[in-house]
């Protein structure tokens, strides 16, 4: 047993940067990243990306990066997307990542916001100019000292990732070495902006001994170990595919297989050919992948963890995953970007319907209480909304303190702007946003709970509802639904459906079948989209 085992992550590494070097420490000439987006795919062990991660921070320095300033990665799940995040915290800069869903309006606002002095991006994903994005957006390139072209052609007045790194080579080892000692626990690690789909978006500021610590805790309640092949489908730029996802692998000695675009046969496929162990998502990215079409075709008998969570679940899909998906461990959590990631998990030895039904119980070091609109606790098993305390939550949104206050009371809650019900145990369900939560005829309608209620539905394979202004309710449902493969849904019959199975005012007014639920990079639901969709009255299938 060595002398740092059974520390907190904040005390055995503090950093990220003194992490990837531990990493390398431990495990050596083990594959640490597979990456099978280039035809000829790269593989790095853990000693050869702590090299990568030294030559990009050489970079950084050349560069004149320092402690403290803003780097901003545009580009999909890829390699060199680890490489620069480590090679800048070890230069002591901070990550702002950008959705690669951004159009050029939205990540300029951030790049402005965060004053960012670099961008690394890519050119040509899937035909996507991002360079050419932000010009079309108006956005002034000359504010950034540097854009540093990753992959593809790089447009006049960029650089390419090889020169970048190779004017590195002016820097000297012992200048790394002494930056990498200069970052500190208390530092500024990453500002994850929020999606800003209550407003324009926030910066949330979090340190690296929050991070550390939060993710190592995460990493060992789930189980994630040594030789775990982890197929990182959420992305990069999200708290859950670089905290839960890059770090939790240094910090165990799994193996990374990021994956740039979520397919669900093409998931099933990398599952089959790299001999899969570990896949973290939201429900709907299960439930579509369930849903596959020649599902049974595949050989899954290398998946051993599944991690998903921030929504209600369904005890079907948990038992599904086990029995069809073949996972021998299912872990549910609950975070938000605001709380460094992660508040709530359920433990691998929780029984599988406290598993399938709650998020868990607060991590170590955290309070997790339900409150009314006051701020008041309410008593066990009522609903209310989640409030979080403790070392994880963020500390406040970039230049705005109105924004923050808002957010964290003044007792240091974070309010999270969900509704959840925790039971006597301390285990807590998440029931829904309160912003998507509707009022038909005065009683309130939680659309995630009604979700639940319709996958029960023999045809449904995927459900969203959202609430629709009514002339005579004040607001209704309006479900749609996707179709499990080789049926055929009529809407009119799953609304008599569910009017035998759920109290009236739950009971969707209108259902109509799409092929495909539309999803965020991260695998969510746009719920927004929806109620736009359905407010506008598109579609046919009204009952």
């Amino acid at each position: 047993m060595s002398e740092t085992d059974g520390l907190r992550g904040d005390e055995r590494w503090g950093t990220t940067a003194k992490l990837v070097r531990d990493a390398a420490e431990r495990f050596g000439d083990r594959p640490a990243i597979v990456d099978a987006s280039l035809t000829t795919g790269v593989t790095l062990s853990f000693a050869e990306l702590y090299q990568r991660v030294r030559e990009a921070a050489r970079g950084f320095l050349v560069a004149g990066t320092k402690r403290g300033d803003r780097i901003a990665i545009w580009a999909p799940n890829i390699h060199e997307w680890v490489v620069v995040l480590l090679g800048a915290h070890l230069a002591g800069a901070v990550l702002v990542p950008l959705n690669t869903r951004f159009k050029g309006t939205e990540a300029g606002f951030i790049l402005d916001q965060s004053a960012a002095t670099m961008l690394f991006t890519v050119s040509g994903f899937l035909d996507t100019d991002y360079v050419g994005l932000l010009k079309e957006g108006g956005f002034d390139a000359a504010s950034l000292s540097e854009i540093v072209i990753l992959r593809g052609d790089a447009p006049e007045g960029t650089i390419t990732w090889s020169d970048f790194c190779a004017r590195g080579l002016d820097a000297t080892e012992v200048d790394v070495d002494r930056r990498l000692a200069s970052v500190k626990p208390d530092d500024l690690s990453d500002i994850l902006f929020t999606s800003g789909t209550t407003g324009m978006p926030k910066g949330a500021m979090c340190t690296h001994g929050q991070t550390v610590r939060a993710f190592a805790d995460w990493a060992d309640v789930v189980g994630l170990r040594e030789g775990d092949r982890y197929l990182i489908v959420n992305p990069f730029f999200h708290a859950f595919g670089y905290k839960a996802g890059i770090l939790a692998c240094l910090m165990t000695g799994a193996t990374m297989f990021p994956h740039a675009v979520f397919d669900p046969v093409a998931v099933l496929e990398r599952v089959r050919d790299d001999r899969i162990s570990m896949v973290p998502g939201p429900p709907a990215l299960f439930q579509a992948m369930l849903n596959a079409p020649g599902l049974d075709a595949y050989d899954l008998t290398s998946l051993r963890l599944a991690v998903t969570g921030a929504a209600v679940i369904p005890v079907e899909l948990i038992v599904e995953m086990r029995d069809r998906l073949g996972f021998e461990r299912v872990i549910t959590g609950y975070g938000l970007t605001e709380a460094c990631g992660i508040a709530t998990m359920c433990r691998h030895d929780d029984d599988p319907e406290t598993i399938a039904t709650t998020s868990g119980r607060a991590i170590p070091g955290v309070e997790v209480e339900i409150v009314d609109t006051e701020g008041k606790e309410v008593p066990r098993g009522e609903p209310g909304e989640v409030v979080v305390r403790g070392y994880n939550v963020m500390r406040g949104y970039l230049d705005d303190p109105d924004q923050t206050a808002e957010a964290i009371d003044r007792d240091g809650w974070l309010h999270t702007g969900d509704i959840g019900v925790m039971d006597d145990r301390g285990y807590l369900r998440i029931t829904d946003r309160l912003k998507d939560m509707f009022i038909v005829g005065g009683f309130n309608a939680y659309p995630a709970e009604i979700e639940s209620l319709l996958l029960a539905h023999p045809q449904i394979a995927q459900a969203a509802v959202v609430g629709v202004p009514d002339d005579r309710l004040g607001e209704v449902g309006v479900a749609f639904v996707v179709a499990k493969t080789g049926e055929t849904i009529d809407p009119d019959g799953v609304v008599a459906w569910a009017r035998d199975r759920m109290a009236n005012y739950k009971v969707p007014r209108s259902v109509e079948v799409v092929d495909a639920l539309p999803l965020n990079a991260s695998g969510k639901v746009l719920k927004f989209e929806l109620r736009e969709r359905a407010t506008a009255g598109a579609g046919a299938g009204t009952a």
